[in-house]
């Protein structure tokens, strides 16, 4: 599971946020807040969605449908964004901004240890229709 992965980023950039602390702000609170309240609406959005299309939410199996509407329109993978948004916003919910230092890294763990993967299946199994919904929509945003 890739959220897996997500739990030693996390205190990586807590860890980083200790080192190197910038002070409480409420702001950043309340906007880290926000971010991980939009992170995990954006992944519950993508899951339903993925559900009414009656395929598999889980990574690494083999979709039973392309799905490209609702988040998939601005995303491929919105639920990894979602990971991402998600992480920034802990770091600055708990006042650990160098903590974002630790997304990119992320970013990069899932895009090679998970999506490229996913992507082939998902280009193997529905062909011309993907690499069209793949020219159309970007990775990330």
């Amino acid at each position: 599971m890739p959220q897996v992965w997500l739990l030693p980023f996390a205190l990586a950039g807590l860890a980083l946020g200790r080192i190197f602390p910038f002070g409480p702000s409420p702001p950043m609170r309340g906007g880290g807040l926000f971010l991980v309240a939009l992170a995990l609406g954006l992944m519950l959005w993508a899951a339903l969605t993925m559900r009414a299309a009656r395929t598999t939410v889980m990574p690494g199996r083999r979709p039973e449908h392309l799905v490209t509407n609702g988040p998939f329109r601005f995303s491929r993978n919105p639920i990894y964004l979602g990971d991402l948004i998600g992480l920034a916003g802990l770091m600055l919910a708990l006042d650990a901004p160098a903590g974002l230092l630790v997304v990119p890294g992320f970013a990069l763990l899932l895009e090679h240890r998970f999506i490229r993967q996913e992507e082939a299946v998902i280009a193997a199994a529905f062909g011309p229709a993907y690499e069209d919904y793949r020219s159309r929509v970007r990775r990330w945003i």
